[in-house]
């Protein structure tokens, strides 16, 4: 045979799915985008068409709807952790599962006191915005043994309208920037961070708690640092999570530099004492890099566009 055949997948993309739990008067919303992944003994179906190893994909859609039902959604990591050792465990020819999710925040709207005139705040805990800005993401991998979840965050972005410089920088002769001893430093964070829980005798992290901790640190560390580089910052978030939080052992940034330039004033007789700046979309300069344990290897991809 001229042509072997190599890495496959198939599954169900983006199943979206939203789970209300009701405690009494109160409800609670996990809103999820999942997308499942599985891989195995697919020759046959690839060389001759035979579907006798295949799961059909709407079975793995109507899998996600029925585990929402019957484990619930604690949290994304734990769902997918349900699902991946469900199609691994329970299907022999599929040998790896990955279970790919997005998750949607929402939060209770603050309602005016028990004594308006409508409903009254007390009575009202059934309603919701939609939280943040951010989309939380974790992707869950499982092949019968092994475990590796990598979490994150992206869209998240975040301003210092101060503390921030650019200089001492390489000037070529196609160099017009100017050295900047004050500036505005923004970004859209996207983060993923990979945990050292990899089977099942190790005590799971709690999912919950983690990212609202990690996101915590990332903050912190992007406020709290004299950025002298984007570059810097990264770093200094990326090790702040580490340091801090020790179920992590890998965080890798992309963050696109959303520029803001000095608009030049002076034709119309005013003087811009870094106060009006022009926010340019695009180019932009992209800035990433992985913050690692010491003597840990990396694993999350570089290319984030694909996880």
């Amino acid at each position: 045979m001229p042509t072997i055949l190599g890495q496959n997948q198939y599954g169900k993309a983006e199943n979206r799915v939203v789970k209300i739990t009701r405690d009494g008067a109160t409800h609670h919303i996990k809103d999820l985008n999942v997308s499942v992944a599985l891989s195995g003994d697919m020759e046959e179906v690839h060389y001759s068409g035979s579907n006798a190893n295949v799961l059909p994909t709407d079975t793995t859609k109507n899998t996600v709807f029925a585990f929402a039902k019957e484990h619930g959604i604690e949290s994304a990591e734990q769902f997918g952790i349900h699902l991946a050792r469900h199609f691994v465990g329970s299907q022999e020819p599929i040998r790896r599962a990955r279970i790919r999710i997005e998750e949607y925040a929402w939060e209770r709207i603050e309602t005016s006191d028990a004594n308006s005139k409508f409903i009254g705040a007390d009575e009202v805990k059934h309603s919701f915005v939609k939280k943040g800005q951010e989309t939380r993401v974790t992707q869950i991998t499982y092949d019968g043994e092994n475990w590796e979840i990598i979490s994150g965050l992206k869209d998240l972005t975040v301003m210092n309208s101060t503390n921030s410089e650019f200089w001492g920088y390489v000037k070529d002769k196609y160099t017009t920037l100017q050295e900047a001893y004050d500036r505005i430093l923004a970004t859209s964070v996207s983060a993923r961070w990979r945990f050292n829980w990899t089977d099942d005798e190790q005590k799971m992290p709690n999912w919950e708690k983690s990212y609202e901790q990690v996101k915590k640190h990332m903050l912190q560390a992007f406020a709290e640092t004299y950025s002298l580089s984007l570059q810097q910052t990264l770093y200094q978030m990326g090790a702040r999570i580490i340091n801090n939080r020790s179920e992590i052992d890998e965080v890798r940034f992309s963050l696109p530099n959303k520029h803001h330039f000095l608009v030049d004033l002076e034709p119309f007789g005013l003087k811009n004492d870094n106060e009006v700046y022009f926010a340019a979309d695009r180019p932009y300069g992209l800035i990433e890099a992985t913050v690692l344990r010491d003597g840990c290897e990396p694993k999350i991809p570089v290319d984030l566009t694909n996880l």
